[in-house]
C-alpha cells in the first residue's frame, strides 16, 4: 500500500494526531521515535532499525545512558536559569514545563529513576539549593556565571569602599571633637550616698545656693528669687559677651559642617551616568558569544551609537564589529600614558596615568585638560581607558 499524498485527508489526519505529546510508554527513546498506539510501537520495536539500535546500546549501555542524563541535565538546568533565575521555585513546575517541549529527553532513559533523586543529586553536586517542605522539594539555581561573579565582586568592592569612605569621616569628625576639647578628657561626674552626720540632724536643700551659687550653710533656705534671678541674668550677659569674643575663631563643629557642606557640593557636581563610551578609546572584548577569535582582544571604539552601543575596530587584525558595552570593558594602560576620564565629575577630561593602587581597585591621574589642569585625582578602573 502506497503512502498517502501529502493534502490527502488521511495524511492531514496523521499530522494533526502526531502534534502535542503522546503517552511515554508508546516512546523510543534510542530511536527518538514517539508512536501512536501500541501496534505502532510494537511495529517499531520489530523494525529493522530499533534492532540495530539495541545492538549498538548493547555494546556500551553506561555511555549511552550517561549522553541521554547530560542531556536531561542541561536542558533542565538551562531552563531553569532561563526561566526562574535564582528565584526559589518548586521542582514539579519546571519539570512540567520542560517535558511541555516534544522533544524533550525522558527521565526513564537517565541515571536518575524520579524526579527526587535527580533533586538531591542537584544539591549534592552543588548545582542548586535544595530544601525539602511538606508541599514537596524546592529548588534554587545558583548562578556561576564568570560575569555574574564579576560583578557580585565589584557591587562587594563598591561598598567596601563606601564603608572606607564612612570609617575615614567618623575619625575625623573624632579628631575635631578631640581638638575643640582642647586636648583634655571629659570629666566624669562621681555619685555618692546622701550621709548625714547624726539622726537628730535635718537635712535641707539650699536651692538658693545652687541658683545664685552662694555658700550660705544649709540651715538657711536661701536669697530671695528676685536676688537669685539679677545673678543668673548677670552670669548669663558675661557668658554671652565671651562667646562672642571666641565666635572669631571657628569652632570644631563649624569646620565639621563647612566640611559637610563642601562634600555635598562635590557629589552632587559629580554627574554620573549609565553609558561610559567614547570614540577613540581602546577597549577589551569580554563576551564569548564571538568565539576564542575576538575573546580578550583589544579594539579601538571608531563609532558611539545610541550611547550604549559602538563599532570598534580590533587592533591586531582590523576587523570591525558592533558591540554593546556590556560586552566591553576599559583598559588601563602603563603608568605615564595618555587616558581619557569617561565617568564621574571629571567625564571627557583628559589625563595621564601617574600610578595603580591595586587594594583600592584605582588609579592615580593628573589632569591635562579642563579648569583643574595639572590637580592629581583617583579614579576607579572602569572610570578611564587609555586613548587610542
Amino acid at each position: 500500500m502506497g503512502k498517502a499524498d501529502f493534502l490527502s485527508p488521511k495524511a492531514i489526519s496523521n499530522r494533526i494526531k502526531s502534534k502535542g505529546l503522546q503517552k511515554l510508554r508508546w516512546y523510543c527513546q534510542m530511536c527518538q521515535k514517539q508512536c501512536r498506539d501500541e501496534n505502532g510501537f510494537k511495529c517499531h520495536c520489530m523494525s529493522e532499525s530499533h534492532q540495530r539500535q539495541l545492538l549498538l546500546a548493547s555494546e556500551n549501555p553506561t555511555k549511552f545512558m550517561d549522553f541521554f542524563s547530560d542531556e536531561f541535565k542541561s536542558e533542565f538546568l538551562e531552563l531553569l536559569r532561563r526561566r526562574f533565575g535564582t528565584k526559589r521555585v518548586h521542582n514539579n513546575i519546571v519539570y512540567n514545563e520542560y517535558i511541555s517541549h516534544r522533544e524533550h529527553v525522558h527521565m526513564n532513559s537517565t541515571q536518575w529513576e524520579t524526579l527526587t533523586d535527580f533533586t538531591k543529586w542537584l544539591g549534592r553536586e552543588g548545582l542548586c539549593k535544595v530544601d525539602e517542605t511538606p508541599k514537596g522539594w524546592y529548588i534554587q539555581y545558583i548562578d556561576r556565571d564568570p560575569e555574574t561573579i564579576r560583578r557580585q565582586e565589584e557591587q562587594a568592592r563598591k561598598k567596601k569602599q563606601e564603608l572606607d569612605d564612612e570609617e575615614r569621616s567618623a575619625r575625623f569628625i573624632q579628631e575635631q571633637v578631640r581638638r575643640g576639647q582642647g586636648g583634655k578628657e571629659e570629666a566624669e561626674p562621681v555619685y555618692t550616698e546622701l550621709q548625714r552626720e547624726s539622726e537628730e540632724e535635718k537635712v535641707a536643700f539650699n536651692l538658693g545656693a545652687a541658683v545664685a551659687g552662694s555658700s550660705k550653710s544649709s540651715s538657711v533656705l536661701g536669697t530671695s528669687a528676685l536676688k537669685a534671678a539679677a545673678s543668673v541674668k548677670r552670669k548669663e550677659t558675661a557668658a554671652g559677651s565671651d562667646s562672642r569674643g571666641e565666635k572669631k575663631k571657628k569652632s570644631a563643629l563649624e569646620e565639621i559642617i563647612e566640611m559637610e557642606e563642601k562634600k555635598k557640593k562635590k557629589q552632587s557636581s559629580a554627574v554620573r551616568t549609565d553609558y561610559w563610551l567614547q570614540p577613540n578609546i581602546v577597549v577589551k572584548i569580554v563576551t564569548k558569544k564571538l568565539g576564542d577569535k575576538y575573546h580578550k582582544k583589544k579594539a579601538v571604539v571608531t563609532e558611539v551609537r545610541d550611547r550604549y552601543g559602538a563599532v570598534v575596530k580590533l587592533v591586531d587584525s582590523g576587523d570591525k564589529l558592533k558591540l554593546d558595552q556590556n560586552h566591553l570593558e576599559t583598559v588601563i594602560p602603563a603608568p605615564g600614558k595618555r587616558v581619557l576620564i569617561l565617568n564621574g565629575p571629571y567625564r571627557d577630561t583628559e589625563a595621564v596615568l601617574e600610578g595603580i593602587h591595586e587594594k583600592k581597585f584605582s588609579a592615580t591621574l593628573t589632569l591635562d585638560s579642563g579648569p583643574q589642569k595639572g590637580d592629581s585625582v583617583d579614579v576607579a578602573y572602569e572610570d578611564f581607558s587609555k586613548l587610542a
